[in-house]
């Protein structure tokens, strides 16, 4: 039996890697890079084969911006000297059809409890099926 899927956020500033430029990665992807929070790097090594995330503008715009797939799982970041950190491999989906803001979330008691609000300055952290289903739709989809 395969394992059920699980559901992040992965946190991005856009004028250091956009949607726009995750996108025209294509089907290849790319590697998400440069994370190097102890409890993030725990998120990505939890993650499978499938798993799929948020993709969020952190600080320019604050918000959810398009879905990205796991399609590599964790393994050594050639942009860590120290060799204590890894990345995963991440391909864009799809982008939300309206971008989904921070101040959206915060204003809507469904997600009081989401660890955008509990952890806001964690780049990588785990989404809630019940939080997926329902940003998906404030998104669009």
């Amino acid at each position: 039996m395969a394992a059920a899927k699980s559901y992040w956020l992965v946190k991005s500033e856009p004028h250091a890697w956009s949607w726009d430029q995750m996108a025209a990665c294509g089907a290849e992807g790319t590697g998400w890079t440069g994370v190097r929070n102890h409890l993030a790097k725990q998120q990505m090594m939890a993650m499978k084969l499938g798993d799929l995330a948020f993709f969020y503008h952190s600080n320019v715009g604050k918000e959810i911006v398009g879905i990205v797939e796991v399609i590599k799982t964790f393994h050594p970041d050639p942009s860590d000297a120290s060799g204590k950190f890894g990345m995963v491999d991440v391909r864009a989906v799809e982008p939300l059809k309206r971008p989904v803001t921070l101040a959206e979330i915060k204003a809507d008691p469904r997600f009081t409890d989401m660890a955008l609000l509990k952890m806001s300055r964690l780049s990588v952290q785990p989404v809630t099926e019940a939080h997926w289903r329902a940003i998906r739709a404030l998104g669009g989809l």
